[in-house]
């Protein structure tokens, strides 16, 4: 199947998504599109925001014109994948573009808050599609274990470095840095 067809299956699925009681979103994996439900949390949202306050600060210096947003789709058609990732540098100016999604292309890097029920997500089919998007630098946080693991060197469908940081470590990710002293595992107080 194109796809354009897999495309419009996904806009139906949007529409039908957008009627459920909860928060879904609608994403291309390997197998065509998919439904999943979303079980935002306080915590994870809290290291989004922090994540994205703290890249968008240093954006300005490094990208000017870039900012760091969240919930924008991004999507490959070539390789027909979109994901949405929980964060994405990108050219302030591709929000105002036509259309549901980001192209992968100008995309600089992508941060994704592991979820408790679906780590797979990230640290699998995500840890493949963003290296084959050609998206340069992948972050995934994993508040179940207090870890960072901040991949880069996108190669032939994978990432050729990757480098493990814990919470509380400054993270260098492309050319900025996180600061992660803030980050709590789930379940965990202090």
């Amino acid at each position: 199947m194109d796809y354009v067809r897999i495309r419009d299956i996904a806009e139906d699925l949007g529409s039908y998504a957008e009627r459920l009681e909860g928060a879904w979103r609608v994403e291309i994996g390997p197998s065509g599109p998919v439904l999943a439900m979303r079980r935002p949390s306080k915590r994870r949202e809290g290291m989004v925001r922090r994540v994205r306050e703290q890249l968008d600060a240093q954006i300005i210096n490094t990208h000017p014109g870039h900012i760091c947003a969240n919930g924008p789709q991004v999507e490959h058609p070539a390789i027909g994948r979109m994901r949405r990732p929980d964060a994405v540098v990108i050219p302030e100016a591709a929000l105002d573009e036509e259309g549901l999604a980001v192209d992968a292309t100008q995309v600089l890097a992508a941060v994704e808050i592991v979820s408790p029920s679906n780590p797979s997500n990230d640290y699998a089919e995500k840890l493949t599609d963003y290296p084959a998007m050609g998206i340069p630098h992948y972050m995934i946080v994993d508040p179940r274990t207090g870890t960072i693991e901040v991949h880069s060197e996108p190669c032939k469908g994978r990432y050729g470095s990757k480098e493990p940081y814990i919470f509380g470590d400054s993270v260098p990710f492309g050319p900025w840095t996180v600061e992660t002293s803030e980050f709590r595992r789930y379940g965990r107080d202090g």
